[in-house]
């Protein structure tokens, strides 16, 4: 028999290390060439990537962690219910248990039985993942997800302060623009071929989102530095 390969198990790490370098890429490419294009200096410019860098990945660090925690709370919060829901009426807990498995499509004994053992082996988790549709891999993690979104945002934002301070000044804007979309659609294409989805449409489609993105920084910037 073929061995198969599942990717759930990994999908709320991979889903935040992919939306933290994504999100440091794009947000630190599309201020520096905001920055940029409102004639800043060189130093000036650095000065904004660095300053970017490090509160963005502060943020989004902080960000993915508040927002996992409410997930995880909620999950503890259902499971409480659904603890007491065991203590107070179990023939109920366990008539409902049934009702999901003859949807799924087994006979009324059958699920009965199927409900009673798996009841026996671990009521709280059985309900957990066929009544709530809590699972160990997809429960909430909320250090792991904030580490994951910092480390990558970090990671991601380091491309265009890079590019911006290796080189010339007088070709910044091409250089962070170039280097910053050809990283988005390597990200791209590495997540989708993780994600087991179609590479190419995973590069493009972080592709068009970010170039789109940086244009409109840099025609804000442009204007912004040709106000009196």
């Amino acid at each position: 028999m073929p061995a198969h390969t599942h990717r759930t198990h990994a999908s709320g790490s991979t889903r935040a290390g992919v939306l933290g370098a994504n999100d440091g890429i794009l947000s630190i490419a599309g201020l520096l060439l905001g920055v940029a294009s409102a004639h800043a200096t060189h130093d000036a410019l650095l000065l904004a990537g660095v300053a970017g860098l490090v509160a963005g990945a502060l943020s989004m660090g902080a960000g993915e962690y508040v927002s996992v925690s409410s997930q995880a709370d909620i999950e503890r919060a259902d499971l409480e219910i659904e603890r007491k829901a065991l203590e107070a009426d179990p023939d109920g807990e366990h008539a409902e248990l049934q009702e999901i498995y003859v949807r799924r499509g087994l006979d009324p004994e059958l699920a009965a039985q199927v409900a009673r053992e798996l009841m026996r082996h671990d009521a709280l988790g059985a309900h957990a993942r066929d009544d709530i549709g809590i699972t160990d891999a997809l429960s909430a993690r909320p250090l792991q997800a904030a580490v994951a979104s910092t480390l990558s945002f970090t990671v991601g934002g380091l491309v265009p302060v890079i590019a911006a301070l290796l080189v010339p000044a007088q070709h910044v804007g091409v250089w962070i623009a170039g280097v910053s979309l050809v990283s988005l659609a390597v990200l791209g294409a590495a997540a989708a071929h993780a994600g087991g989805a179609g590479v190419l449409r995973g590069a493009t489609r972080v592709l068009v989102w970010g170039a789109a993105t940086m244009a409109l920084t840099s025609v804000i910037g442009h204007f912004i530095g040709a106000m009196p």
